[in-house]
């Protein structure tokens, strides 16, 4: 542990520059950064681009290597790590023995830094290769920040062009920084580097297959201050990771008020269930939960049959799409109040169409989310986290298993495989009824199995008795479950109101009763092997 060394000289809470060192990736506004700094006095100090950058402009600057009197080598790898460099940050101002020390080996002080780093998260998330990577990641930057933020009680450390003009109204009405401001950047430094480093651990630890490292290491960049978060005495943010996986996060808002905490929970498990779906479909998210999904041959047919599922619950929702937003859909939801609406692109007339409906946020992503893509999901508790590989469970037909006496028949096992899709995507216990390409009826967030299926065959019934038909739509349809039917009595629910096939993992101690009930049915039923369990 170092010795603590203890000040015995002032030190003034008003610091005026000197001496400034701009070592920048991103050279937005450091021209006007560093006319500001040359303004009030100090010289500047930069290397490489940023020189020229401020020469340029007409700026006097001075070369680090000028200055330190060391030559940049090894492709400019080593350039600010020098003794001069980091002593002249470190060096306190306030400790006799430091300035002595200083004074003996020509040390100047240097009383900002204006570092932006190498864009390693760029290019991460442009699939560059792994030594393009590597090359990637700033070294010398990160030294200089944390050097100038430990001694931020006499340096002052920017690292986002954001920070700029707060420093430059510094130094036009004071002539310098205060302590607070520099306390308050040293943390912005500090948590700049920490999140850079986050995801340099988060690249090489899937480089290396490491699943469950030592340590976690998590970091993001403020998107959004939230009004509130889940409810209006709750503080929220959203902060994005870098993960250049299609979504909520990466995507472009063309219209509506800002996003809520709820809004952009929701608008990600809607997209994240829509896409899952390889034919046009639509999904419609309440409160995290599915209340209508459907696939058809175009995106307006799959709106209005992912709507009759359940539109009493879809007010107020999230609609995703997997397809270009057309006119015909959006006309048809700009006649219910959604709260957002988000898909990988927009034709020109939907967006005149959804145009009146202001307070509607629209999104545009660009592309779609791999389903099948390989990712972690993070949920905290107390005095933790809680980390998974996110579930791309996929069941194809080949992966059926038929355990009845009747086998499904191809309609049937068409909508197996989209209720199965659906269920991953509702809280457990989670049941879902599909028939022809659509959910007629979901169960989930029970405390029981039967519970659900009496939801989803209630919700089925209905949703058929408001439309005005003259039966339920149980009847014809099949049944999901993400996890095993435990006995025979939750199936029975599903059996008894018209429910022809069943879709779920398997594995249960009473497998035998259960596929027993299916058969004395007539009913055919198929096991996957696979639980989709979502809490």
């Amino acid at each position: 542990m170092p010795a603590h060394v203890s000040g015995d000289l002032p030190l003034p809470d008003l610091v005026k520059p000197a001496r400034a060192l701009l070592s920048v990736y991103d050279k937005a506004g450091i021209v006007e950064l560093g006319r500001a700094l040359h303004t009030a006095g100090a010289e500047l100090l930069s290397t490489g681009g940023t020189a020229d950058t401020l020469r340029a402009a007409g700026l006097p600057v001075t070369e680090v290597a000028d200055y330190t009197g060391f030559p940049e080598m090894m492709d400019g790898r080593v350039k600010t790590l020098h003794p001069k460099i980091h002593g002249g940050l470190l060096g306190r101002r306030d400790s006799s023995s430091h300035q002595a020390a200083m004074q003996q080996h020509g040390i100047g002080p240097i009383d900002v830094v204006v570092v932006t780093l190498y864009p390693f998260e760029a290019t991460v998330a442009k699939g560059a290769d792994f030594d393009t990577c590597i090359e990637n990641i700033d070294i010398g930057g990160p030294s200089m920040i944390r050097s100038a933020a430990k001694n931020h009680a006499a340096v002052t450390v920017i690292t986002d062009p954001a920070d700029y003009a707060e420093v430059i109204a510094a130094l036009t009405d004071a002539g310098g920084t205060s302590l607070s401001l520099r306390r308050t950047l040293a943390a912005r430094a500090f948590t700049r580097t920490g999140a850079y480093d986050s995801g340099i651990s988060a690249w090489f630890n899937g480089q290396v297959s490491e699943a469950t490292p030592r340590q976690l290491a998590l970091g993001g960049a403020l998107k959004q201050t939230l009004r509130y978060g889940e409810n209006p005495h709750q503080q929220a943010a959203f902060y994005a990771t870098g993960d250049a996986r299609p979504g909520v996060a990466t995507a472009q808002q063309v219209q509506g008020k800002e996003l809520s905490y709820n809004n952009i929970n929701d608008t990600d498990a809607a997209f994240e269930l829509v896409a899952e779906l390889t034919e046009p479909g639509v999904a419609i998210i309440k409160h995290a939960n599915p209340c209508g999904v459907a696939i058809a041959p175009t995106l307006a047919e799959a709106y209005r049959r992912a709507l009759a599922c359940d539109p009493v619950s879809a007010f107020g929702g999230i609609i995703a799409v997997n397809r270009p937003l057309d006119k015909e859909t959006a006309l048809m939801i700009a006649d219910l109040f959604a709260e957002v609406v988000i898909a990988p692109a927009i034709e020109p007339e939907a967006t005149a169409a959804l145009a009146d409906k202001k307070n509607l946020r629209v999104l545009i992503t660009g592309a779609m989310p791999d389903p099948k893509e390989p990712g972690l999901t993070y949920r905290s508790v107390a005095g933790g986290v809680l980390v998974q590989s996110r579930d791309n469970g996929h069941v194809g037909a080949e992966a059926l298993q038929t355990v009845t006496k009747r086998a499904p028949t191809p309609a049937e096992v068409r909508d197996m495989l989209l209720a199965f899709t659906l269920v991953k995507h509702v809280k457990s216990n989670a049941i879902v009824l599909v028939k022809d390409g659509a959910a007629v009826g979901i169960g989930g967030g029970q405390t029981s199995r039967v519970d659900a299926a009496q939801q989803a065959v209630a919700r089925a019934a209905a949703m058929a008795q408001a439309a005005g038909e003259p039966q339920s739509r149980a009847i014809g349809a099949i049944v999901a479950s993400d996890a095993f039917f435990p006995f025979p009595d939750g199936l029975e629910v599903c059996l008894k109101a018209g429910v022809t096939a069943a879709i779920q993992p398997g594995g249960s101690k009473r497998d035998a009763e259960v596929i027993a009930a299916a058969d004395a049915a007539g009913a055919a039923m198929v096991f996957t092997g696979v639980r989709h369990f979502k809490h």
